[in-house]
């Protein structure tokens, strides 16, 4: 492979999880890769295909993405091939001239053969880690012996908050000093506050509160009916729930200008049980009970979703709660300046974008006390509770009293959001971990070797070591056949879109 020219890296990030995909590693990927291009390095991205959308495309400011026909098996987790993805893998490596890969997220299957892959032909890795897993659980333990096997090689660990790092130190039992946390961002710019906040109008001025309830009630149902006509009824029973809150949020109206505060919670994310799906069912009930005037707006898909509609419809809280279905990244500030509180029910979090692009639109954030959640937010943005219904219900009732006394200055927070979280900050605490892996001198701090690589692997467990050293062989084996049939001098160098720098 030619040099790139100085100063400047090939990069290619590697992850089941990318757009048209939502998610935080989906956004993670395309904002660091956006960053990155801006900084003058080429930057490529390899996933899988999404429905129609198969082979190469070019994002914005010239990102290009690999959408490589492979077999998703569950939550756009691909079968695994082990050696089947490795003759696609050289010739992407070998086209785009990559100096360096990427990978991304424990659970993706593609990441972790692309390290192997990657690694067999002699270039450095970078892996970050995204998620916490557990260690009892059969799923957990299997997760966590191919993350010892594949970080066991790689020049470079990072993690997304230093709870993440302990979990991750742990279960691939790698020393902690490979390892550096540098968190998710947030693009501040997408999510700025809409207009002052509605309660602390109301508290001061008592007469005015029923027009304003009315007037956010009235840009929900809008809002509600414009995805109805781009998703084309695609919502099902959630699109019948809406117009049953529709039908029910005039009738409120005048109930919420008497004495309440008139505030909306948001609830946004996956509908599935890591996101603590079955406390939201479990506390809806219950909040609606204590506080008559609060509405919801729930976000997001899932195998979980039925059980919220049946909470909804057995309890008879069509006019309070909407299910508005999955919601487009560009369409998540709409649905957050709706609300006044915004409510996380995670079990496990390593980082949770969605509180920070909660917080920079203004919203005063409830979450379960999990993971790296702490970590993400100063007291004055996050009220922290225990992941069970009751410590979730006193939590979100400290929120909503805080939300009603006024005071609050949405703006100042999102100003303070954006000080704290930018992705320029953050691709170039990245670029500093690629240089030290890359940069002069790198590699003479490790032996990479197919003998040192042997060694490496053999320490893995007296069984499993053993297992991997005859993995690594056979990746070496095949690679030197790929290289027999289809000599890399014969594989045509893909052309450069023009760095964004100059």
């Amino acid at each position: 492979m030619d040099p790139p020219p100085p100063g400047r890296l090939r990069l290619l990030m590697v992850s089941d999880f990318f757009y048209p995909n939502t998610g935080g590693v989906e956004a993670h990927i395309y904002q660091l890769s956006q960053c990155l291009l801006a900084a003058g390095h080429k930057v490529v991205v390899l996933t899988h295909a999404y429905g129609d959308r198969c082979g190469v495309r070019h994002l914005t400011n010239g990102l290009k993405v690999y959408y490589v026909p492979r077999l998703p098996i569950t939550q756009s987790v691909t079968l695994p091939t082990l050696f089947g993805g490795f003759r696609l893998l050289r010739h992407i490596l070998i086209r785009e001239r990559i100096t360096l890969l990427h990978a991304h997220q424990a659970f993706s299957t593609m990441a972790h053969e692309a390290v192997l892959h990657a690694r067999t032909m002699g270039l450095p890795v970078v892996f970050t880690d995204h998620s916490l897993f557990g260690f009892a659980d059969a799923s957990s333990i299997l997760v966590n012996k191919v993350l010892k096997f594949t970080l066991a090689d790689v020049h470079a660990v990072i993690c997304v908050s230093h709870t993440s790092k302990e979990n991750t130190v742990l279960r691939a039992c790698i020393p902690p000093t490979r390892v550096s946390v540098i968190p998710n961002a947030v693009d501040a710019s997408l999510f700025e506050p809409d207009a002052p906040p509605v309660p602390q109008a109301a508290a001061l001025h008592p007469g005015k509160q029923q027009q304003a309830a009315k007037r956010r009630r009235q840009q929900q149902q809008q809002w509600l009916r414009r995805r109805r006509k781009t998703q084309a009824g695609s919502d099902g029973n959630g699109a019948d729930e809406g117009s049953s809150a529709d039908g029910g949020g005039s009738s409120s109206s005048s109930s919420d200008g008497g004495d309440g505060s008139g505030i909306t919670i948001v609830a946004l994310s996956r509908l599935v049980y890591r996101k603590g799906i079955d406390l939201l069912a479990a506390i809806l009930p219950e909040l609606c009970a204590r506080h008559p005037r609060v509405q919801f707006l729930i976000g997001g898909d899932g195998p979980k979703r039925p059980l919220l509609e049946a909470v909804v419809r057995e309890h008879g809280l069509q006019g309070r709660v909407q299910l508005v279905g999955a919601v487009p990244h560009e369409q998540v500030r709409s649905l957050l300046v709706q609300g006044h509180v915004f409510l996380n029910c995670s079990l496990t979090e390593a980082f949770c974008m969605a509180l920070v692009e909660a917080a920079a639109a203004g919203l005063l954030v409830v979450s379960t006390r999990v993971g790296g959640v702490p970590e993400v937010l100063p007291d004055e943005m996050l009220l922290l509770a225990e992941p069970s219904p009751d410590g979730l219900v006193a939590a979100v009732g400290q929120a909503l009293a805080r939300v009603a006394a006024g005071g609050r200055d949405p703006w100042a927070q999102h100003a303070a959001v954006r000080e704290m979280y930018s992705w320029q900050a953050i691709a170039a605490r990245t670029e500093r971990v690629y240089w030290s892996v890359v940069g002069a001198g790198a590699a003479a701090c490790r032996d990479d070797s197919m003998a040192g690589r042997l060694e490496r692997y053999v320490k893995c467990g007296k069984w499993f070591g053993p297992i991997c050293c005859c993995v690594a062989a056979v990746d070496w084996l095949y690679w030197r056949f790929l290289e027999w049939v289809d000599p890399a001098a014969g594989i045509e160098p893909a052309p450069d879109f023009p760095p964004l720098s100059g």
